[in-house]
């Protein structure tokens, strides 16, 4: 037992820091969560930012569109010259799928001035992307309504997820210990 915690302590390592970030993580956003109901800001902060700046930014595009709060549920409606095309919730702000990031990166770390500049600059380029992607897929919804399920279901997760993906990749490839071990 003892030769195989010896010899897959790497992974060991990697599993239980991965976990412990994330845990950990995911536990303080639940709070976050909770904190919020009831804010001004509905449902949350965050996702009511993402909101707004998903409207901000099809306007920019020369679209009508306007966000509002979901009368029956925990979102944000997008709407495009009056027509509901979707909702934002809570699962659209990208902070999972930054946590999600910041879990792997730890859990592979290089030099922590490193560490810290690739997991701020990563998780900025999540957050922009997935706004992009926000207003792409209303945008394509607009125009594609009967591709919705196609859209909202394959392309545009694998947008976000194949970005993390990337991220993962060149971290491991270029800064994390595991490089330098191996260099």
């Amino acid at each position: 037992m003892n030769t195989l915690f010896v010899k897959y302590k790497s992974v060991i390592k990697f599993i239980l820091t991965f976990l412990l970030v994330y845990i950990s993580f995911s536990v303080i956003y639940k709070l976050y969560l909770d904190a919020s109901d009831g804010s001004k800001f509905y449902p949350d902060y965050i996702t009511h930012l993402v909101a707004k700046q998903s409207e901000s930014l099809l306007n920019s595009f020369g679209y009508d569109a306007l966000v509002l709060p979901h009368p029956d549920e925990p979102s944000m409606k997008v709407t495009v010259k009056g027509k509901y095309l979707a909702r934002v919730i809570e699962g659209c702000n990208s902070i999972s799928v930054v946590i999600l990031f910041i879990s792997f990166v730890i859990a592979f770390s290089g030099k922590l001035k490193t560490t810290f500049l690739f997991i701020l600059s990563g998780s900025v380029l999540i957050y922009a992307v997935n706004l992009i992607r926000i207003a792409v897929l209303s945008m394509a919804l607009y125009h594609y309504p009967e591709h919705k399920e196609i859209l909202h279901a394959v392309v545009f997760p694998a947008i976000i997820y194949g970005l993390v993906f990337l991220l993962w990749i060149f971290w491991v490839n270029r800064f994390s210990k595991l490089k330098n071990k191996n260099a």
